[in-house]
């Protein structure tokens, strides 16, 4: 059962964080930004690494991991099955889509050095073997043999290409995720196929069938079964769960060939669970306005995904929620009536406020507090990704040590919505 990893996140660059200590800056996504001219870039860590390594991320381990402790710490290519110690299954071959040789895939680089015009390959991790089908592959343009093309969920990294030009072949996505693509991409309808979730569809003699991904709304699983009896499932970005050990799919067929979401591949992720998250961002809160009770609270999120946190927030102090037009209007396209009911389009009437996840920065907010000055004398905001996990503290979410300058307040906390390695493994083992 070969593990090709399925999205392209190799100018996406994770340098050690410690939330502790350090004023880390995220993109609209949630992985850290580079820095022109910065100096103080770990070269050897594991993220900086795991980026650079070529398209087959999902197979980097320690080479010190079982022996040569004495050795210095690196990095090599080895097989998922390998790191978690399970009896690797007979390889699936597939003459269609033939496993590339390793040594045949350019190493990807930084995107400020790509000067080239030419239209970039899709790659062959984009791509359902003994189908016209690809998934997440809109970069690249019009795919040579390929007649569906598939979108896991609405982050930039996945719909990345789509425009309202597209006309390269229909389109299949969930309800959700359809709405938005016209709502924010304009993208013509004619070529937008929402599917339902739990629902078997049959697409050009191929039975597909999206399941609850467990990521940012409308993101979904993708299970293949072809005419052959052949199961391939395509998780794009997921957060295991217990639940998906119900999904009938998932316990009645056996998964011939995996496309496995390793965004936190590394046996040093193991995040709380998202419930335990949210109770301390709700006990911080609560904390702080006693201390403060003129606190504004501010929660970073994407344009999609970390609803929960803020919803959180808003329940526990009986607060409305405020965001920006062009957020309100994609949150009201959810129709999820417990959030809807609870944003407003002002930001003086209420003290909790939701803002690009890249806007957290400690200058930042405090000229966004500048707006508020008569209302608010302080600022309490929370940064929700699994990047903020540090080993040290693990579950122990109160030993958090958030960054604090003057009247702002920044926490890190490990909200994520992609699999720890835990639960990445558990996965795996009931499949």
């Amino acid at each position: 059962m070969p593990l090709p990893m399925h999205a392209d996140h190799s100018s996406d660059d994770d340098y050690g964080y410690d939330h502790e200590s350090s004023d880390l800056l995220l993109d609209e996504n949630g992985f850290p930004l580079v820095e022109q001219g910065r100096q103080d870039v770990e070269e050897g860590s594991f993220a900086a690494d795991f980026y650079r390594c070529g398209t087959d991320w999902s197979c980097l381990g320690r080479e010190d991991m079982d022996n040569d402790r004495g050795r210095s710490r690196k990095l090599k290519q080895a097989n998922l099955f390998q790191m978690w110690g399970l009896k690797k299954p007979r390889l699936l071959q597939d003459a269609s889509f033939p496993t590339p040789n390793r040594t045949n895939i350019p190493n990807p680089k930084p995107s400020s050095t790509i000067i080239s015009n030419r239209p970039r390959v899709c790659p062959f991790y984009k791509k359902i073997p003994g189908t016209p089908f690809t998934v997440d592959a809109f970069r690249y343009g019009c795919v040579q043999g390929c007649s569906a093309y598939f979108l896991t969920h609405f982050h930039c990294d996945h719909y990345g290409g789509l425009t309202k030009g597209w006309s390269h072949g229909p389109i299949y996505c969930t309800p959700l995720t359809a709405g938005l693509l016209t709502l924010c991409l304009s993208v013509n309808p004619l070529f937008i196929n929402p599917l339902e979730l739990d629902k078997e569809h049959s697409i050009q003699g191929i039975k597909v069938t999206l399941l609850e991904a467990n990521h940012c709304p409308g993101a979904a699983l993708i299970h293949f079964r072809l005419p052959d009896g052949k199961c391939y499932l395509h998780t794009g970005d997921f957060r295991s769960c217990k639940l998906m050990q119900t999904y009938p799919l998932l316990v009645n067929h056996r998964v011939n060939l995996l496309y496995l979401d390793t965004t936190y591949c590394n046996p040093r992720y193991k995040f709380p669970s998202k419930e335990d998250v949210l109770n301390f961002v709700v006990r911080v809160t609560n904390n702080y306005l006693k201390m403060q009770p003129k606190t504004l609270v501010v929660v970073g999120a994407y344009s999609i995904g970390k609803e929960c946190v803020y919803l959180a927030i808003s329940k526990s102090l009986g607060v409305k929620i405020f965001a920006n037009t062009s957020r309100r209007r994609i949150l009201q396209s959810f129709d999820w009536p417990e959030l809807s009911s609870s944003l407003c389009s002002d930001g003086k009437d209420t003290l909790l406020h939701v803002l690009p996840i890249s806007s957290l920065r400690i200058e930042t907010l405090k000229d966004y507090l500048k707006t508020y000055r008569k209302n608010y004398a302080a600022v309490l905001a929370f940064r929700p990704t699994g990047w903020t996990y540090s080993e040290n503290i693990g579950n122990q979410l109160d030993l958090i040590r958030p960054i604090s300058r003057g009247n702002v307040t920044i926490y890190g906390v490990p909200y994520s919505e992609h699999s720890s390695f835990t639960e990445l493994r558990e996965f795996v083992q009931r499949l």
